[in-house]
């Protein structure tokens, strides 16, 4: 992608001003199932769209990296879509194991019952004490 066609992309969009990011809804392109919600700066979504592989800027390190640059299960980039305002990106991707760094396909593995209680509905598919 060149520096033109990615300053065409970003006009388009609204990214914090106090930040510098915008959420990113990860989502599997096959299964339209949610995996994880995320934050780009425009860094992040620039080696994201150039690259082809989910880029993101992880706020509690404070630093850009690519999603699975530990694991190994990265998130291809099938399709790239943004909201009506430019406030939120939507990513259509090919998950490689599992979304979720606790082990499960996506982040939103637990269910909420009406009594508040918590129910995990997907099965875990590695062990993150072996991965991390």
């Amino acid at each position: 992608m060149t520096d033109a066609e990615f300053d065409k992309i970003k006009k388009s969009l609204k990214f914090d001003a106090g930040t510098g990011l915008i959420p990113a809804i990860i989502q599997d392109a096959a299964t339209k199932k949610v995996l994880t919600l995320c934050y780009m700066s425009e860094r992040a979504l620039k080696a994201t769209l150039g690259e082809g592989f989910i880029y993101l800027f992880r706020r509690s390190q404070n630093k850009l990296m690519m999603k699975g640059e530990t694991s190994g299960h990265t998130q291809a980039v099938k399709e790239f879509r943004v909201d009506c305002e430019g406030k939120s990106l939507l990513f259509g991707v090919e998950q490689k194991v599992a979304g979720c760094h606790q082990g499960y396909l996506s982040c939103y593995f637990e269910k909420i019952k009406q009594d508040g209680s918590k129910e995990i509905t997907d099965p875990r598919l590695f062990d993150p004490k072996k991965v991390y």
